[in-house]
């Protein structure tokens, strides 16, 4: 996997005869959450999130809803207060308060099969996990950031649409609704609650747009 950096936000919905830009948008979009589920946000990030406010006809897709609502929770959060947010929800004593791997959601317990057919798809994309990275690829983080790799990456052999349709269907879009519930309803989301409406929001979209190559 390609390390996880914060990206150069851009509006989330370009126009519509833009192709390449609506390309770039969904691999920074897919950047951004795996950034965001991967550790908390500093200040820099949840500066340029709160800058990046999207406009006119955007703001009133679902999508757009999404990510004002996101940028307002950074304008209002401070790094201290995200990092101590995704502790307690995330890493927590003991037990995490929030699981974010795809193996809890589909099969009840971590590191099941789903995880092994995951690790199938990423060895044939040749992708593997870096050293030093203690999740499994399950994580919500290590998906956004395949299906980013899958949109933007250059490899014409798998970065395609069906490749894409194929991947999230199979790994993602089973458990994103339960991964957003359980954030929605958590008295402690604050932050993470906004990120996890766009993660629903966007995940939505995708799952809308991909059918539909």
């Amino acid at each position: 996997m390609t390390d996880f950096q914060p990206i150069q936000l851009i509006p989330p919905a370009p126009a519509p005869d833009e192709p390449a830009a609506e390309e770039m948008a969904r691999a920074d979009l897919y950047g951004l959450l795996a950034t965001l589920f991967f550790q908390a946000p500093d200040a820099a990030l949840l500066h340029h999130i709160a800058a990046n406010r999207a406009s006119d006809e955007d703001a009133r897709t679902v999508l757009g809803q999404a990510w004002n609502a996101l940028c307002d929770a950074a304008s209002t959060t401070t790094a201290e207060e995200a990092a101590d947010e995704y502790a307690r929800l995330f890493i927590g004593v003991g037990k995490q308060e929030v699981f974010l791997y795809g193996s809890y959601y589909l099969a009840g317990f971590l590191n099941e099969r789903p995880l092994v057919a995951l690790r199938d798809d990423l060895a044939r994309y040749g992708l593997t996990r870096h050293e030093g990275i203690s999740e499994t690829e399950d994580h919500i983080a290590t998906l956004c950031e395949v299906m980013r790799f899958l949109v933007a990456g250059d490899d014409v052999a798998i970065c395609t649409p069906g490749e894409q349709q194929r991947f999230f269907a199979r790994h993602m879009q089973p458990w994103m609704e339960r991964l957003c519930d359980a954030l929605a309803a958590h008295p402690q989301a604050q932050f993470y609650r906004s990120a996890a409406e766009l993660l629903r929001a966007f995940t939505g979209v995708e799952a809308v747009a991909l059918e539909m190559h």
